[in-house]
């Protein structure tokens, strides 16, 4: 396993990558109301309304402690407006010890390249943490992702992760 190298901060020309606050439960609680009605029932809000604002708060609260890399909210340098998150997650899609790039930003900010950024900075991080690879789910239907996954040097490796009414969630990979 590579050096205990913390992702805890991360600058980009036009992002600050940071660690998550309970502030930033309203933001990710949009991100929950903007998905595309293909994501599985468990990725979408109930008919309950989970999670709620203070649900996602609670779960942020919960892993404040953590100290492992995982998912870092994403901060517009110029305007101090969070507009999603990005970072690793270590969920077994790719190979075991090797982390796996999410993002999820706001549709108000598709199309301008801050996924590719935030992407790139996480990748740099993960490099100097000595990471071989990193690896990417994401669904066949999902063409703005895959695209901006294509530019950060994800390949598809011939893996279906998930298949459901819902499409093919496919695994990508970069080697660094």
């Amino acid at each position: 396993m590579p050096a205990d190298t913390p992702l805890s901060a991360l600058d980009t020309e036009r992002l600050i990558l940071r660690r998550s606050e309970e502030s930033d439960a309203v933001v990710f609680r949009q991100l929950w109301t903007e998905r595309d009605g293909r994501v599985p029932p468990h990725r979408q809000i109930d008919a309950a309304g989970r999670p709620s604002t203070e649900d996602i708060a609670a779960n942020l609260r919960s892993k404040r402690a953590d100290m492992r890399p995982g998912l870092l909210t994403v901060v517009r340098r110029d305007l101090g407006d969070v507009i999603g998150y990005c970072g690793v997650v270590f969920d077994g899609n790719g190979e075991p010890d090797e982390p796996e790039l999410a993002f999820e930003l706001l549709q108000a900010v598709h199309n301008r390249g801050y996924a590719t950024e935030a992407g790139q900075a996480v990748l740099a991080w993960a490099d100097s943490a000595g990471y071989r690879r990193v690896w990417a789910s994401v669904w066949d239907w999902n063409l703005a992702s895959r695209r901006a996954l294509e530019k950060l040097g994800f390949i598809e490796s011939g893996r279906v992760v998930k298949e459901s009414e819902h499409g093919r969630s496919l695994l990508t990979v970069r080697e660094l």
